[in-house]
């Protein structure tokens, strides 16, 4: 009997696979691209457009002072951040990735929807300022409900399709069947990241010029227009789409490893190559539990054969016994922990987007005496120094190093972590002198108690600060991803490239703490805050110069976490070495492009959409 139902499981696994064979060959391809594409393209132009200049309009609309304001904001990138991780596991679990950017997209939309009627219509935010008293209306618990519901349609619209859409547009191009379906994902990708960078370049300098010269009222209108068509686009072809069904989501698997170990707790350990105790998948590789984290081991021990294990040889509860797989897998996601948690301290850095905006609006812009570059649009000079860089370490530096040496050649993952780390640190010292030399000229040519005055002080003096910025996002945020990546199975190609998103979202809520902090501790007694509204009242130089501090300290423990973790690949017995021998697992470089452009979003799922 339990046989013909373990035959009847497998005939019926086999119909499935067959039928996703033919919905691939008759649906996907190629000329599902254009959509997939300009979807996430055009969120991104909408989304990355609104962030830049924001600031300004909560400080001139919405009355609120910089601390506030940037906390606003702040908490705005962190969930925007955050939200990818809870679309992906909605989208691998339950919903699948075509609903999930459908409903995604719509949310985006509703969003920029309301955040353009709070620059059309007067009532939904403070009146203008007193000129006469200098007083300034603070916005009701209604007006600000409302701006903070249109931020937060938008971060859920970004959680879904930042991490489905790269993934989704794989499922259209994978068959197994085609002798160049590595050539052919290969070039999604490279598509997709071209795409991807493009979109936030016109984002951070045609969107910004668009508010800077035409107002709010256009500049919120032209991002909800662009979103209009993203959702068009992507459903005009959903007959052409293939729509692979929510299967189990790797979460789960970790929340089942704990669980299990926890009910385990008691259990003894068996000895070390006692494979027999342990349960693994069909045809898996892994004998035995690697020895670290040996409590989580409790999680895959066969208590009783016959009331654990079904006749097909899965699990009959998978919350009561685990595979050594999803074992490993949570082993793997704890040990990188302590190094993930160091690249935090540059995404603080990084996302310090509102103090360089204002420190651009005070000095001159001009390029001719006709035009000068939207303050906003300076961080346009991170990204081009993150993508130069790319290219010139991939296309120049490497082979030519590699050409000299006679062999490969190619820098370390964690010692790139650690350059992007000090570069990261040097960064905000020079932030530091610069807006000092700035504040003692605005001083000096009697602008103290004028904040918006434009001095005769090029801002150009900011691009260094930017390049190192990207300089440090080149080496530490590819490689952190890259270390994901080769050191975990190939299973977590998704975790690996959700981490750095995540940790920019732990970042965005940690910078917010540490704005409060300066601006609650420096302002006591009357004296004027540190990051005064008042830029030339404030002092900028001192918080860039304590974030240099903290930056340094960060680089220290990072040295220690890189030394604790040892070597970058783990070791794990396999069936082929049934002593004590082991077999290394293979080490993958990934050329990641621009890593601000893959992540933020923060969501790839290429390994997923491999499967």
């Amino acid at each position: 009997m339990e046989e013909a139902i373990s035959d009847q499981r497998e005939t019926r696994q086999q119909e499935e696979a067959a039928n996703n064979v033919q919905e691939r060959r008759r649906k996907g391809g190629l000329i599902t691209m254009p959509f997939i594409i300009a979807n996430e393209a055009f969120e991104k132009v909408a989304s990355y457009g609104l962030v830049t200049n924001m600031i300004l309009y909560l400080m001139k609309d919405y009355h609120l002072g910089v601390a506030k304001g940037t906390n606003v904001l702040f908490f705005w990138t962190a969930a925007t951040n955050f939200m990818p991780i809870l679309g992906a596991f909605l989208s691998d679990s339950y919903l699948g990735r075509f609903l999930t950017i459908g409903l995604a997209s719509f949310c985006s939309l509703l969003g920029m929807f309301l955040l353009w009627l709070t620059a059309m219509i007067p009532k939904v935010k403070p009146s203008t300022c007193n000129i006469l008293t200098q007083s300034c209306e603070s916005p009701t618990t209604a007006q600000m409900t409302l701006l903070i519901s249109s931020f937060c349609f938008i971060s859920i619209g970004a959680g879904g399709i930042r991490p489905c859409s790269i993934a989704f547009g794989a499922d259209q191009l994978d068959r197994k069947d085609n002798p160049n379906n590595e050539r052919v994902l290969e070039s999604f990708f490279g598509w997709y990241y071209a795409t991807s960078a493009i979109a936030v370049v016109i984002a951070l300098t045609a969107i910004v010029y668009i508010q800077d010269h035409l107002g709010w009222k256009v500049g919120f209108g032209v991002p909800a227009i662009l979103m209009v068509l993203s959702l068009l686009l992507f459903f005009i072809a959903s007959p052409l789409y293939v729509k692979l069904k929510a299967s189990s989501s790797l979460l789960t698997g970790f929340a089942q490893v704990a669980v299990v170990a926890y009910k385990n707790r008691k259990l003894a350990l068996p000895p070390p190559n006692a494979s027999w105790c342990y349960h693994r998948q069909k045809d898996s590789l892994l004998v035995v539990p690697t020895s670290k984290l040996r409590f989580l081991n409790k999680a895959c021990l066969i208590r009783n054969p016959e009331q654990d294990i079904a006749p097909d040889g899965s699990a009959l509860n998978p919350w009561s016994l685990c595979t050594i797989e999803q074992v490993e897998e949570l082993k793997a996601l704890i040990k990188v922990l302590p190094l993930w948690s160091t690249g935090i301290m540059m995404s603080i850095n990084i996302s310090q987007n509102s103090f360089p905006l204002l420190q651009a609006s005070s000095m001159d812009r001009h390029v001719t005496s006709s035009f000068q570059i939207p303050a906003g649009s300076f961080g346009t000079f991170t990204i081009i120094t993150l993508a130069a860089w790319v290219v010139l370490y991939d296309r120049v530096l490497i082979p030519v190093a590699s050409k000299m040496k006679g062999k490969p050649v190619r820098l370390g993952v964690k010692l790139r972590m650690g350059i992007g780390l000090f570069l990261s640190c040097m960064g905000m010292v020079v932030s530091g002198l610069v807006e000092n030399i700035r504040r003692r000229r605005a001083i000096r040519e009697g602008y103290l108690n004028n904040g918006q005055a434009v001095l005769e002080m090029s801002a150009m003096w900011l691009v260094p600060q930017h390049c190192l910025n990207g300089l440090a996002e080149a080496f530490n945020a590819i490689a952190q991803t890259e270390f994901f990546y080769s050191e975990f199975p190939k299973s977590m190609s998704s975790i690996a490239a959700s981490l750095f998103g995540l940790g920019m979202a732990v970042a965005n809520l940690l910078a917010s703490a540490i704005v409060s902090a300066v601006d609650d501790i420096t302002s006591k007694g009357g004296k004027e805050s540190w990051v005064s509204s008042n830029i030339n009242k404030g002092r900028y130089d001192n918080y860039y110069w304590l974030l240099a501090i903290m930056s340094l300290v960060n680089l220290v423990y990072f040295l220690v976490c890189s030394w604790a973790y040892g070597p970058c690949v783990d070791r794990v017995t396999s069936v082929g070495d049934e002593g004590n021998d082991v077999k290394d697992e293979e080490e993958e470089l990934l050329h990641l492009g621009n890593s601000r452009v893959g992540n933020e979003g923060n969501g790839l799922k290429k390994e997923e959409s491999l499967s």
